[in-house]
């Protein structure tokens, strides 16, 4: 199993990263999610990479895939969700944390409520998106008998400029 200390840094952010001894092991986790970003952008995809971890132990990874799935399902939420289904064999995540570099959408909070995660924890808001707090809120709508806990902003600058990054370089790459 991998853990925080063993998490690849990010090479491909402008920001400069900290050592590991300077993170905290939300930090450490985000900067893995990161990395599963950066893979993404590399394949050609959306930047967005999650972690799913349990008792301190990574046990599952995702990043955007819509495009090399040919899926609009294949968001690196519902990925990680799947391979921690498949690793724990069970549907229900319960005692599992999921790290986002985005606010989930209504259709990745909607399967994260399905799984029971323990707690999200997401980088930068999406204000066009966001089905945690920024449009909508899914997550922890009342009428829903899951709640979880919300944590957001971890590395908020280093997730939010990657998403920048990339659609900058998209557009620029239109005109």
């Amino acid at each position: 199993m991998l853990s925080p200390e063993n998490a690849v840094p990010c090479q491909l952010l402008v920001l400069p990263l900290q050592s590991a001894a300077m993170l905290s092991e939300r930090e450490l986790w985000m900067q893995r999610a990161l990395t599963e970003a950066q893979a993404a952008q590399e394949a050609g995809e959306i930047p967005v990479g999650a972690v799913i971890v349990k008792d301190g132990e990574l046990i599952a990874a995702g990043q955007n895939r819509n495009l090399r799935d040919h899926d609009p399902s294949a968001h690196a939420e519902i990925v990680a969700l799947r391979a921690a289904g498949g690793h724990l064999g069970n549907h229900r995540l319960e005692g599992c944390e999921m790290y986002v570099i985005i606010e989930p959408c209504a259709m990745c909070a909607g399967a994260m409520v399905h799984a029971r995660l323990k707690r999200l924890i997401y980088g930068a808001s999406d204000p066009k998106a966001g089905a945690v707090e920024s449009v909508m809120n899914v997550l922890n709508h009342p009428r829903l008998n899951h709640k979880m806990e919300v944590v957001s902003g971890i590395l908020e600058g280093q997730c939010s400029q990657l998403m920048r990054e990339f659609f900058r370089t998209r557009r620029l790459g239109s005109e």
